[in-house]
């Protein structure tokens, strides 16, 4: 560029020229700032040379180069084909910066400003909106779940339904996951006029009754009897009702519906019902629940029944179960059950009779959980109420034969069981292939022995004829699993609430092909023979420091005083036995 020439002059555009001849001399401008460009950036002109160049590469030995060819196992083989060119979403297109418009609408398309459509809820996949609402109510389990962590006899109900039902307003879509998570579980009055008000409800609401796949059902045992209107001055609080203070008694309540009426209900009313829950209630001389609706000079009918239930539990069963006749009437409401959970509120020799005799029936069950007594506490000697049972019938023979059932998979049992239940458990499993029991889990109340002396009959950690009765059931119970193949998971707990050393409670645990819990050199020898594969966690020879206090009593430390205990020596319990206090 010469110094007299005037640059304006030089980078003018002339505006009159046509558009074609317009962009033809703005290509030529082009084409001399390049060559301008060029002839500064050379050698001679650069003050600081930049040295010889680089000596050309070898282009033979390029076109040698061979790219490897991708493995089959890839999930992508062939090289994806990419588009290389770079474009910019948030300018506008090539339409819009067309500045050829005769009205200058191109130029208004460039300066106007992009428009973004916002994200709607509705829009988010169904994975997000799950996983929003199991953060706040929590996972669900399938009902028809066959997960030994399932515990249906446990199952509770959200505890704040009341607060999260406004969520249901957030969107159509929430609206209905919100509903199906509320109405999965909910819970009856068994009373003619609860049931009529649920009835009526669903009427309305036909759409909710198939989210209902879990349904209580419990019986009072009591109601209030309003007198008359007390407002004398008296000492003791009345009962404010809507009609004003009156003093009320509690007396048995009449205006409970039948079994008959309730399973009438949930057939007709929820489809998709799978799991259904009897409570029968608790109290001194409670009433037993009525099965039917007619009376005593009725002649007898058929139960109505509920095909889509697979999981039946009873709580209280002794107000609904009290006979062999009582469990055929209930089971014949359910054609389809699989999973039977069946807990007594108070341990009673009734109890253990009525379930000794439903033993012996013909159960087609996967999954059978029996809780006969739940007071988890030590007992000096056995209580009378099962001396009497002990005189009738040996519980645990009985056991094992509803254990040998060929359908069964998982067991669970609490109560008083002794070895006797795994031999006979042995000796109906002839053909171990037969057999499709995968898991046993029995929690001990006491370990059913033959004594000397009625006060060797106790249980607790300090009770050495209970620890050597825990052992022998121990070892029973490694010596089954030499006929019982399919058995992955075994354990055998004794849980006292009153111990003072909690972590000192004897357990066994088998799962996974490792074991844990109490041990000995007989117990470490059985194991190797029936399961040579399974072996302990860790062999530990002691509970922890052993020292003495100042008044010359021994005291231990455990290791584990505040963690479970993988390792526990059965020899060890003898330390703690003769009045030994424990730190």
């Amino acid at each position: 560029m010469l110094l007299d020439e005037d640059p304006l002059e030089t980078l003018s555009i002339d505006t009159r020229l046509p558009c074609a001849e317009r962009a033809q001399s703005i290509h030529e401008d082009e084409g001399k700032a390049t060559v301008e460009l060029a002839s500064i950036m050379t050698t001679a002109s650069n003050p600081v040379s930049p040295g010889p160049s680089s000596p050309p590469l070898d282009q033979g030995r390029m076109q040698d180069f061979v790219p490897p060819t991708r493995p089959s196992s890839t999930p992508f083989p062939q090289p994806e084909q990419r588009n290389t060119d770079i474009t910019c979403l948030s300018c506008p297109g090539d339409s819009a910066m067309d500045l050829d418009e005769p009205d200058g609408a191109g130029y208004e398309a460039v300066l106007a400003p992009s428009k973004i459509e916002g994200v709607d809820l509705n829009d988010l996949p169904a994975e997000i909106h799950e996983c929003i609402l199991d953060h706040l109510f929590g996972f669900r389990v399938s009902p028809t779940s066959k997960s030994s962590v399932t515990r249906w006899g446990t199952a509770l109900r959200h505890s704040r339904r009341k607060e999260l039902s406004e969520l249901a307003l957030v969107s159509t879509i929430w609206r209905t996951l919100i509903q199906e998570r509320l109405y999965r579980h909910i819970k009856l009055k068994a009373t003619i006029e609860s049931f009529n008000d649920a009835f009526s409800y669903f009427a309305l609401h036909p759409h909710l009754r198939s989210y209902v796949r879990h349904i209580e059902i419990w019986f009072p045992v009591f109601q209030p009897k309003y007198g008359p209107l007390a407002l004398s001055s008296t000492n003791t609080l009345p009962t404010v009702t809507v009609d004003g203070l009156t003093n009320a008694t509690y007396i048995l309540p009449s205006d409970n519906c039948s079994l008959e009426e309730a399973f009438y209900f949930v057939s007709e009313t929820f489809p998709e019902v799978y799991v259904i829950t009897l409570e029968g209630g608790e109290r001194k001389k409670a009433p037993m629940v009525k099965h039917w609706i007619r009376g005593e000079e009725e002649p007898p009918r058929a139960m109505p029944r509920v095909a889509s239930v697979r999981t039946l539990i009873c709580k209280g069963q002794w107000n609904l179960i009290r006979g062999e006749d009582d469990f055929d009437v209930i089971m014949s409401a359910f054609p389809n059950l699989r999973e039977w959970h069946a807990s007594y509120s108070k341990p009673k020799s009734k109890s253990y009779l009525t379930m000794a005799d439903i033993f012996l029936r013909p159960m087609n069950l996967e999954s059978l959980n029996i809780c006969l007594e739940s007071d988890y506490r030590r007992e000096p000697t056995v209580p009378p109420f099962y001396l009497k049972v002990a005189q009738k019938v040996h519980v645990c023979q009985r056991l094992a034969q509803a254990a040998a059932s060929p359908s069964l998979e998982h067991l669970s049992y609490t109560g008083r069981i002794c070895k006797q239940f795994f031999y006979d458990l042995m000796a109906k499993h002839r053909d171990p292939r037969a057999s499709r029991l995968k898991s046993i889990d029995i929690t001990v109340k006491n370990c059913c022995r033959q004594v000397m002396h009625w006060n060797e009959t106790g249980s607790g950690i300090t009770d050495m004829n209970f620890i050597n009765a825990f052992e022998q059931l121990v070892l029973a119970g490694i010596r089954a699993l030499g006929k019982l193949k399919g058995v992955e998971y075994l354990r055998i707990r004794y849980v006292d609430l009153d111990s003072p050393v909690p972590p000192l409670n004897p357990y066994f645990l088998l799962h996974d092909g490792w074991c844990s819990g109490v041990w000995s050199e007989a117990i470490v020898a059985e194991l190797n023979r029936v399961r040579p594969t399974t072996q302990f966690e860790d062999l530990s020879e002691s509970f922890g420091e052993v020292g003495f206090n100042k008044d010359g009593r021994m005291t231990i430390s455990p290791e584990f005083p505040k963690s479970r205990a993988l390792s526990l020596k059965l020899s060890n319990y003898a330390l703690l036995s003769g009045g030994i206090s424990i730190s």
